[in-house]
């Protein structure tokens, strides 16, 4: 389904702080689900989520994105003059801007939006390459300049990926187009540089930052901001948390996860990326059993509905705050099951012990991504 792009610009001074709502709509889940096609799909498609934060773990380069079973959230952007729309996924845990094009002759690539060059008098090819893998698939492609507008606000000379191959039928079931990368250049493939990395240095934006509101509400509500804080949000005040690497948005947890104030993980401190592209809560392969049996779960992190208003909060203690995350939100019903929303992941032993952050843990606060001072900047919701 096309989504509609509505803008909202606030001037500041000469500057632009510019809103792009965010639809959550019906997840590739619900949608596999719906046509009873969901259990075949996972067992023929294994995935690693870890080959999104460890490429080397990929048979091919690099920037893998995470959990597109869950991921709910899009918003829509234009590329080209005059603008071909598509819809994206606003991914804080990938660098690369890349949506269809009609060179793509795979079955994934013909139900989705596609870039016609020809049909922009703006668009200049080159003669480079992308390929990006997946934990469940792989895309490759050409990269191409043209201009890209991102709710009012225009990027000329942006580069980008124009999709040729999308092997399987795994983006065929995914309701968005393409994905807009919002990470650092250095995860990028093929060095693009980056939309938001042009944003700042084109001074398109009156920060050098974005944030991230995303509701719960099953249709609207959710935003990316791009260049402000909206003070609305932030009534509870900012804790701002320094980034631990400048490659995903990293941040290091200084103490443990505890739940009903006992530890049962990270208790040596940990790091964990916080990212818009990952539905769930990401941990461990190693806490994940344990977890599971705390909080009650069965090995496939299915619990009874009857029993979720009595669950815990799982808490995380970064940098010396604790961040609470209650089972209203952690708790997952569907079709009249209720499952836990978290998942395991294995990494590489000299990578140590790392967590994601996703829409989950990110549904309870208003996230602040700050490239100007590297940090994260979460206020709880009221």
């Amino acid at each position: 389904m096309k989504l509609l792009l509505l803008l909202s610009l606030v001037a500041l001074g000469q500057c632009l702080v510019s809103r792009v709502p965010l639809k959550r709509g019906k997840s590739l889940r619900q949608a596999l689900q719906e046509r009873g096609l969901l259990d075949r799909y996972l067992k023929q498609h294994p995935y690693n989520p870890a080959v999104k934060y460890f490429p080397e773990l990929a048979t091919s380069a690099s920037e893998p994105l995470q959990n597109y079973m869950n991921n709910e959230y899009y918003g829509a952007i234009t590329i080209g003059t005059p603008g071909q729309q598509f819809t994206v996924l606003f991914d804080t845990g990938s660098s690369n801007l890349w949506v269809p094009s009609i060179y793509c002759s795979s079955q994934s690539c013909s139900n989705h939006d596609r870039f016609n060059p020809s049909e922009s008098s703006t668009f200049v090819s080159t003669n480079d390459s992308v390929s990006i893998a997946y934990g469940t698939g792989s895309m490759t492609g050409i990269l191409g300049y043209d201009t890209v507008d991102v709710a009012g606000i225009s990027i000329t000379n942006q580069i980008f990926g124009l999709a040729e191959t999308e092997p399987g039928d795994f983006f065929y079931y995914c309701p968005f187009d393409g994905i807009l990368g919002l990470a650092f250049p250095s995860i990028s493939s093929s060095g693009a540089t980056p939309v938001f990395d042009n944003m700042m240095s084109e001074d398109l934006v009156s920060q050098d930052l974005f944030s991230v509101y995303l509701s719960g509400d099953e249709q609207s509500g959710s935003f990316v901001l791009f260049g402000g804080i909206d003070s609305s949000y932030t009534t509870n005040g900012i804790t701002w948390i320094p980034l631990s690497a400048e490659t995903y948005w990293q941040i290091s947890m200084e103490r443990y996860v505890s739940i009903n104030g006992e530890a049962v993980a990270c208790a040596e401190g940990c790091q964990a990326i916080v990212d818009t592209g990952t539905s769930l809560l990401v941990v461990p392969s190693s806490v994940l059993n344990n977890l599971l049996a705390t909080l009650g779960a069965d090995s496939d992190g299915q619990i009874s509905c009857s029993s979720v208003s009595l669950l815990p909060d799982l808490v995380y203690t970064i940098n010396g705050n604790a961040y609470a995350v209650p089972p209203s939100s952690y708790v997952i019903e569907s079709s009249g099951y209720c499952t836990l929303g978290l998942e395991g992941m294995d990494v590489p032993t000299e990578s140590g012990e790392l967590w994601i952050l996703g829409d989950v843990f990110i549904r309870q606060y208003y996230v602040i991504f700050d490239r100007g001072n590297n940090r994260v900047g979460l206020s709880a919701l009221a």
